[in-house]
């Protein structure tokens, strides 16, 4: 029957174009898609299947053309069209209006952009297939949570028609979502009349761009805002670097992506898991816009800040009291329990991520440290110049000095320390690998004599800024035992094995944030001063919390090494979904059978363990690497060929 009513409408629509182009509506649904876009819309037929966005000069994506034209009721208006949200990636299911190119009046041309909208994937052009004018904006920038379909705007053939939608507005719920739109009448009485509502953002103020929280890391679900560089009435170029964003892997600079001025940060500095899409700050494009946004809140980020964490209990000193005898009076001897410093502050304390770890480690008590910085804030000079208050002397307690003196002493039997996003992540995977993943282990000792020797000498070969290290001949002599057993060099992927053609070699760091594992690319076809110039970068990066995404996301092979602490051998715990990590252990000094007087040697032995996924990795399959890797080790120049 529709297929009949499509052909009816098409041949009606050859001789008087004018019946079908009255009144249409945009949709992009995939192939099987039938549901209705709009109020009274009714579908004529399925659209084409889903073809991927399309690249466009400026790197931006996207989608296909629209696949049809559904007629609606709207006979009261002058011809126009309902431009709903379409599927701009085969996953999405809702999308955020990041930012409306066109305002209401202007003229859109055939392949113009009309706005740019956010979806799971990425940041995608929205572009118009024929000539029309901006007629009604209904769904204004930074709204998020927009379902496919939703009625966004209202575009017409003639300039002349655009005043007839000035006060148009959709009464369908179905065309946008009432928390995403328009914000609900009731919550404008309790509010206060200079607080804006989050729901409708480009409602009173000038226009703007809420820059939120994306995702720096394919497993991330909250960030901490470490730091913000810059502060708000500063400029903004593109590719400024505007926050440091602590993930589940590291901390990311976050980057400008064009420029602006900083309105309004609605996170503050040292806040914890925020959600991925949380508004983090406000971006104008006028300098002279700043000022709209000095009372802009955001009911997200409020309710977020009510969830800090509570300050720290209120120093031990306090509860000397107690110890006490009763028939002593109480009343006298009060004035002498307060410290002689500030009293503890009460409510949130803001405190730099430094300035908190330090007053952890010393013990210190935040709620009595005085802060300098901007609003109060404790910076690491205030931890650093902190002096604990010294308790007043209680008369009524001398009669029991040894007593008082031995209750005040400790400042506490332990010391809770928040887990940062990292460490939550390590412990997540890792309880993960240990329970779903098969691990056996296989051990060998390795004499590593002639590598010594060879370091030695091409140590004395090499430039000055270059020293090679034994962890690169072990790095460099893994890849090539991938190559020769390749089952080795191989991931779990569920319904499939995955057997890599290349060797991205995970190499283990410590951090003061926990393990990280930066991949050493391609180290299969590099050469040994390559390798080692690879692992100093990514561990100073790793260390200092830069590291990008792509330089520890991934890697098919893992080396742990810690023969540096003396550590004789170890078992290591795989990285799925990779198949195999190797555990080195320190090199020792051992008596071996040899072909002399003596009947012995001394030789340098090295003790590895390789850890294997026996779903990928049979234990004939792991024995044979290690036979490969030990054979590489005591005959390195067997590595050249």
């Amino acid at each position: 029957m529709w297929r009949v009513l499509a052909r009816r409408v098409a041949r009606g629509a050859a001789g008087a174009p004018g019946l079908v182009r009255s009144c249409r509506t945009f949709s992009a649904a995939g192939a099987g898609r039938g549901a209705a876009v709009g109020a009274g819309a009714v579908p004529l037929g399925r659209g084409p299947a889903w073809g991927g966005p399309v690249h466009r000069p400026g790197g931006l994506l996207l989608p296909p053309a629209w696949p049809r034209l559904v007629p609606c009721r709207c006979c009261s208006l002058p011809s126009h069209q309902k431009v709903a949200l379409p599927a701009l990636s085969p996953t999405m299911q809702m999308g955020t209006i990041a930012r409306w190119e066109k305002k209401e009046g202007d003229k859109i041309g055939e392949g113009e952009l009309i706005a740019e909208v956010e979806t799971d994937k990425a940041t995608v052009g929205f572009e118009s297939v024929e000539e029309c004018y901006l007629a009604k904006i209904l769904v204004p920038e930074g709204t998020r949570d927009v379902p496919i379909g939703a009625i966004i705007c209202i575009t017409v053939e003639k300039p002349e028609y655009v005043d007839a939608f000035k006060n148009y507005t959709l009464d369908s719920a179905a065309s946008a979502p009432p928390a995403a739109s328009v914000p609900p009448p009731q919550a404008a009485a309790p509010s206060p009349p200079t607080q804006p509502s989050p729901q409708a953002p480009g409602s009173s103020y000038p226009p703007h761009m809420q820059v939120t929280l994306p995702a720096l890391s394919p497993t991330m679900t909250m960030g901490t805002v470490q730091r913000w560089e810059k502060k708000v009435g500063e400029k903004l170029n593109e590719g400024d670097l505007l926050a440091e964003i602590e993930t589940d892997k590291a901390t990311i600079g976050f980057e400008v992506q064009e420029e602006g001025y900083l309105a309004k940060i609605l996170v503050p500095e040292g806040t914890r898991d925020v959600p991925l899409g949380t508004a983090l700050c406000i971006i104008v494009e006028k300098e002279s816009d700043i000022p709209a946004f000095a009372d802009y809140q955001d009911t997200a980020v409020t309710d977020m800040k009510a969830q800090a964490p509570p300050p720290p209990p209120p120093p031990l000193v306090v509860a000397t009291p107690a110890a006490a005898p009763p028939p002593q009076p109480a009343v006298p001897s009060s004035p002498a329990v307060p410290t002689a410093g500030p009293s503890p502050r009460k409510g949130r304390i803001l405190v730099s991520p430094l300035a908190k770890k330090m007053a952890a480690e010393k013990g210190i008590d935040l709620a009595q440290v005085k802060g300098t910085g901007p609003d109060g804030r404790i910076t690491k000079k205030d931890v650093e110049s902190f002096v604990p208050p010294k308790v007043a002397p209680a008369p009524a307690l001398e009669a029991v000095p040894a007593t008082a003196a031995v209750a005040a002493a400790p400042v506490g039997t332990f010391t809770d320390i928040p887990i940062s996003n990292i460490r939550r992540v390590i412990a997540q995977r890792l309880m993960q690998s240990k329970q779903t993943i098969p691990h056996y282990y296989l051990s060998v000792d390795i004499n590593m004599g002639e590598v010594l020797v060879l370091r030695k000498e091409l140590n004395q070969e090499v430039s000055d800024n270059i020293k090679l290290s034994v962890n690169d001949f072990i790095i460099k002599a893994s890849a090539l035992a991938c190559l020769k057993v390749p089952e080795a060099n191989s991931s779990w992927m569920d319904t499939v094995i995955r057997q890599n053609h290349v060797v991205d070699v995970s190499v283990a760091v410590s951090t003061p944030a926990g393990l990280i594992t930066p991949i050493v690319f391609n180290a299969h076809i590099k050469g040994l001063a390559s390798i080692s110039k690879d692992v100093v970068s990514l561990a100073t990066k790793a260390r200092e919390g830069k590291l990008q995404p792509h330089e520890f996301q991934g890697g098919t092979f893992t080396i742990s090494n810690l023969g540096m602490y003396g550590i004789k051998n170890f078992s290591a715990i795989i990285n799925p979904p990779q198949a195999c990590i190797l555990a080195v252990g320190a090199s020792e000094k051992r008596l071996v059978p040899a072909d002399n007087e003596k009947g012995f040697d001394v030789a340098s032995v090295m003790s590895v363990t390789l850890s294997c996924d026996h779903r990928v990795v049979d234990g004939a399959v792991g024995a044979q690497w290690l036979a490969e890797f030990k054979n590489f080790l005591e005959k390195p120049v067997t590595m050249l060929l």
